[in-house]
């Protein structure tokens, strides 16, 4: 069920052209030099297509919540959606958020040296100043009180964001906000999952960050459940 995105509101950049493309289940939220509606729109139907086309003859791949190991007919998007869920002991479409913005937003850099895209709380951006992304984290009182300051260095980037308690994508755990970092978009998106799962009182805050710390890729993981918060690796938090 489609959910509106609110926080887009706080998602518009002055330097940038900001626009949306939706696609069935997909509404990417897009921040570039110019626009590339028409662009982002062919490279998404392009992606999405060859998702469905592989779910659909092996059905397990929308439905596990384990890793599965790719077939002989597997495309790159797919296999690298198995071996980053791989990593993180999840389900391939514990991926896909992340996989549809790295995927979308490395074909837009033909076009523009800068992107920001972002697909149900899953970033991809490519960025050239120093950005702050607001972090919306429920009923928690830290919520749009803090934000992540984002080195131009480190980019392109993944920030991926799960959440127990926000949101369409399924979790088992509690957290208000589970947000990761790393160059592999789809390997954070998948770690974002897995620790949001684990996360159902702050006393959990050490064992998630430890899950996150033993996964190499992972750049950097903030927690945070009720009033209670947790950091490691390149978390860099600043006033909005």
């Amino acid at each position: 069920m489609y959910q509106k995105r609110f926080y887009r509101k706080y998602m518009k950049p002055n330097n940038f052209v900001n626009f949306t493309v939706i696609e069935k289940e997909s509404d990417l939220h897009i921040s570039a030099k110019c626009n590339l509606k028409k662009e982002a729109r062919k490279y998404l139907i392009k992606y999405r297509k060859a998702i469905k086309t592989y779910g659909s003859v092996h059905k397990d791949f929308y439905t596990s919540l384990n890793p599965l190991v790719a077939k002989e007919n597997a495309t790159d998007i797919i296999k690298h959606m198995i071996n980053a869920s791989t990593l993180a002991k999840v389900g391939p479409m514990a991926t896909v958020a992340g996989a549809i913005s790295q995927y979308v937003g490395l074909s837009l850099l033909k076009h523009t040296d800068e992107i920001i895209i972002e697909n149900g709380g899953d970033i991809f951006m490519k960025i050239n100043h120093t950005a702050k992304i607001l972090v919306y984290a429920g009923n928690s009182p830290f919520s749009n009180k803090i934000a992540l300051s984002i080195s131009p260095t480190n980019t392109p980037l993944g920030l991926c964001t799960s959440a127990g308690k926000v949101g369409h994508s399924l979790s088992f755990g509690n957290a208000d906000a589970v947000v990761v970092l790393s160059k592999d978009t789809l390997l954070a998106d998948a770690t974002a999952t897995a620790i949001g799962n684990i996360i159902f009182t702050p006393k959990d805050i050490l064992n998630g960050i430890e899950f996150g710390k033993s996964i190499p890729g992972i750049e950097g993981v903030l927690i945070i459940i009720e009033d209670k918060l947790g950091t490691w690796g390149n978390i860099t938090l600043v006033n909005p």
